[in-house]
C-alpha cells in the first residue's frame, strides 16, 4: 500500500506492509525488468504466485467447506462455515503483526519471506492432500500464518531495493502491485476450474503448485538481493531469546487446552478472533497513548487515529464479505449462465482485481492533479464508508429472488462500486497511519491498521451467519445503513479530527 497517497497502485483487497528506507549499492543503474532493478523479478513473480495461490484457496474455500459430502464438500452448516472463513481472514492480519516482530527481531525481512512461502506452500498441500477436517484445520493455520509473514515483509524487501532518492521508487511499486493483481485476478479462475473440472482439491493442488513455482523461482533469485534485506533492525538479546520461546510455547499450550476443553470451537472461532482482536487493540492504543516518549501533538494524533480506525473496522466488516455472503449469493442467487456455459462460482472473485487493476490508476492520477485541494483523509474514510453502504443497499432490488434471478451485470455493477469504496480507504489509511505515528511507534501505528483490517475481516465472518438468502432484505438494508451513517459521522466530525491531526491531512 501507498506511502504517497495517489502516486503507486493499490494492491486488491487489504493493503500490505509499508516500506523501509535503503540505500543499495547495486541497484541505482539496474534496469534490467521493465526499467527497474532486475532484482525486483523475484519478489514480483514470489508475490504473484503467493496471491494467485491465497485469492485462488479462498475462491473455493467456502463452497469446499460447506458444499455436502457427494458434492466433494464437507458439509458445514453454511453459519460455521463462513464463520470460519472469517476467523482465517482475520488470523491472517493477526499474523502481519507477527511476521513483522519476527523481522525486525529475529531474522530480518528476506529470511522470513522466504520461510513464509514455505509455510504457505505446505499450508495449500495440507488442505490438497490431507483429508476432512484435519486438513482444513492444517491447511488453513498455516496459509495464514504464512500469508502474515509474508506479507508483512515483501513490501519491506523491495523498499530496499531503491535508495531514498531514487525516483524509480514508485513506479517499481506500482509494478509490483501490478503482480498482485495479476495473481489475485488469475487465481480465482484457474483453480474454480481446477474444481469444477477435477474436485476441490485438485484446485488446492493448483494452488500449491502456484506457490511452489514462485517459491523455486524466488529460491535462485533471493541470493542477490541488497544485504539490507537481511538486517535485523533491533535484534533480540540473547538472555531474552528463551524467554520469548517460553511465551510462545505457553501460547500454544493454551490454544490446544481452550480447543480440547471445547471453549474454542468451530462455531464460535470468529468470536474468539474478534476478541483477541479487540484486546490487542486496546492494549496497543492504551500503549502509545500512555507512553512518556511522545508529545502532546503526537498523542493528539494518535487520538485523532481512533475514529479512522473504527470506520476502516466498518469498512472491511463489509467489503471483505465478499469471501462470504457474496459467494454464498453467487451460488445460490447468481445466473452465472453465459451463452450456454455457466461460469464457475469462484469467477466472480476475479472481477474486483480487474476493476483495481483499471480504476487505481485513475484513482492516483485524480489525486496528483488534484494535489493540495483533493479531500482530506477523513473525508475520504466518510466517502468510502458511505459508498460502501450503497453497495450493499444495491442488493436490494435483486433480493429475495430465486435462483438464478441477479443478473451477472448487477453483481459487476455492485463490485465496481465496491472498488470504488476500496480505493476511498485502503490506498489511503497506511498512508494516514504513518503520517499520525510518533516517531517511537511508527510500527506499532502501522499494527493498528492491520489490526482494523483482521478486526473488520473477522466480524464479516461472523455477520455471515445472519444472511439468509429467503429474506434478504433486512441483513442488507440494515447493514448499508449503518455504513452510510458511519461515513456521514465521520464527515460530520471532520474539522474536529483535522484538529486533533495537526496539519496533518
Amino acid at each position: 500500500m501507498s506511502e504517497n497517497e495517489g502516486s503507486e497502485q493499490v494492491p486488491v483487497g487489504p493493503p500490505l506492509a509499508p516500506t523501509t528506507e535503503s540505500e543499495p549499492e547495486h541497484g541505482h543503474r539496474d534496469t534490467r525488468f521493465f526499467g527497474q532493478p532486475w532484482d525486483l523479478v523475484h519478489i514480483f513473480f514470489v508475490e504473484m504466485w503467493e496471491r494467485f495461490s491465497f485469492y485462488g484457496m479462498q475462491g473455493i474455500l467456502l463452497l469446499y467447506m460447506y458444499y455436502s459430502l457427494e458434492q466433494g464438500g464437507l458439509g458445514m452448516p453454511e453459519a460455521v462455515a463462513t464463520g470460519i472463513v472469517g476467523a482465517y481472514g482475520g488470523s491472517v492480519y493477526l499474523s502481519t503483526i507477527l511476521g513483522a516482530w519476527v523481522a525486525d527481531r529475529l531474522l530480518g525481512s528476506e529470511k522470513v519471506l522466504f520461510f513464509s512461502a514455505i509455510v504457505i506452500m505446505c499450508g495449500h498441500i495440507g488442505l490438497a492432500l490431507l483429508p476432512g477436517f484435519w486438513g482444513l484445520g492444517v491447511g488453513l493455520i498455516l496459509v495464514a500464518v504464512g500469508s502474515g509473514g509474508l506479507k508483512a515483509n515483501a513490501t519491506s524487501v523491495v523498499g530496499t531495493l531503491y535508495s531514498p532518492e531514487d525516483t524509480r521508487r514508485d513506479a517499481g511499486f506500482s509494478l509490483f502491485y501490478l503482480g498482485i493483481n495479476l495473481g489475485a485476478l488469475l487465481g480465482p479462475l484457474f483453480t474454480g476450474w481446477a474444481q469444477v473440472t477435477w474436485g476441490f482439491h485438485a484446485g488446492f493442488a493448483l494452488a500449491a503448485i502456484g506457490m511452489a513455482a514462485g517459491l523455486i523461482q524466488y529460491s535462485f533469485g533471493r541470493r542477490n538481493l541488497p544485504e539490507e534485506s537481511r538486517v535485523v533492525p533491533n535484534p533480540l538479546p540473547v538472555n531474552r531469546r528463551m524467554l520469548m520461546i517460553g511465551i510462545a510455547l505457553a501460547a500454544i499450550a493454551l490454544v490446544v487446552v481452550l480447543v480440547l476443553s471445547g471453549i474454542i470451537r468451530a462455531d464460535n472461532l470468529a468470536g474468539v478472533v474478534i476478541l483477541v482482536t479487540l484486546v490487542a487493540t486496546v492494549a496497543y492504543f492504551a500503549v502509545i497513548l500512555a507512553s512518556r516518549r511522545i508529545d502532546g501533538t503526537e498523542r493528539s494524533r494518535v487520538f485523532s487515529f481512533i475514529p479512522l480506525f473504527i470506520v476502516s473496522v466498518g469498512f472491511w466488516s463489509l467489503y471483505q464479505q465478499q469471501f462470504t455472503v457474496l459467494t454464498i449469493y453467487s451460488d445460490k442467487k447468481l445466473d452465472r449462465n453465459i451463452f450456454g456455459w455457466e461460469m464457475p462460482v469462484p469467477f466472480v472473485q476475479s472481477i474486483n482485481p480487474i476493476f483495481i487493476i483499471i480504476l487505481s490508476g485513475a484513482f492516483a492520477a485524480l489525486w496528483t492533479k488534484l494535489g493540495s485541494r483533493q479531500p482530506s483523509t477523513p473525508v475520504k474514510f466518510g466517502l468510502g464508508s458511505i459508498v460502501m453502504g450503497i453497495a450493499f443497499l444495491l442488493f436490494l432490488p435483486f433480493a429475495n429472488g430465486g435462483p438464478n434471478s441477479t443478473p451477472l451485470i448487477g453483481i459487476v455493477g455492485i463490485l465496481l462500486v465496491f472498488t470504488i469504496a476500496e480505493l476511498l480507504i485502503s490506498p489511503v489509511g497506511l498512508s494516514v497511519t504513518t503520517k499520525l505515528a510518533p516517531k517511537a511507534f511508527h510500527t506499532q501505528m502501522v499494527a493498528l491498521f492491520f489490526l482494523s483490517v483482521a478486526l473488520g475481516t473477522a466480524i464479516a465472518g461472523w455477520l455471515a451467519r445472519f444472511y439468509d438468502p429467503n429474506n434478504e432484505v433486512p441483513y442488507f438494508l440494515i447493514l448499508g445503513l449503518i455504513a452510510i451513517a458511519l461515513g456521514g459521522a465521520l464527515l460530520l466530525a471532520v474539522k474536529p479530527v483535522l484538529s486533533l491531526m495537526k496539519g496533518v491531512r
